[in-house]
């Protein structure tokens, strides 16, 4: 296994975490229609990448495996909120969807730079279609990053200073 697979692996592990966590936000926070649909678009963009470096993986060598197919937040998830409500430790509805727009922001910041990491190698090998694969996948989590760094500005004056 070389370089480019070892990033490609942790990539797919990244984008399948981030679906995973948007689609956890966005039922979390669903009286929110703006978090629930933009997070819910979100995921799906991750899903996608993660299939598309799936397949590429197995073009490459490294078998990723398929994404998951359940796109709820799972039963353990659903325990912990339930669990987190009766025992009244839950914050600020505000304060937890600042703190999971954080957590978001963080993990497309963390697949951002795999996708850089991945271009760069591509142009060095001259690899046009990991190149393609990036350059149709990058600008959409930097789209990500985008989205959750603009409602943690709006978000952060309000509910920090409420505190």
């Amino acid at each position: 296994m070389n370089g480019v697979d070892l990033v490609l692996r942790a990539l797919h592990h990244g984008e399948q975490h981030l679906a995973k966590e948007l689609t956890t936000v966005a039922e979390r926070h669903r009286t929110d229609h703006e978090v629930h649909h933009v997070a819910t678009d979100l995921a799906h963009w991750s899903r996608e990448h993660a299939q598309r470096l799936a397949d590429t993986g197995q073009d490459r060598g490294p078998h990723l495996g398929n994404p998951p197919t359940d796109h709820s937040p799972g039963l353990l998830s659903a325990m912990r909120e339930k669990a987190a409500q009766a025992l009244g430790h839950r914050p600020e509805p505000a304060l937890l969807l600042l703190r999971d727009l954080r957590d978001l922001h963080l993990a497309a910041a963390q697949n951002s730079l795999y996708w850089e990491m991945l271009a760069q190698a591509a142009q060095a090998t001259r690899d046009d279609d990991l190149l393609a694969l990036v350059s149709a996948c990058h600008p959409q989590t930097l789209r990500q990053m985008r989205w959750t760094n603009t409602m943690i500005k709006n978000l952060s004056p309000q509910v920090l200073s409420s505190l």
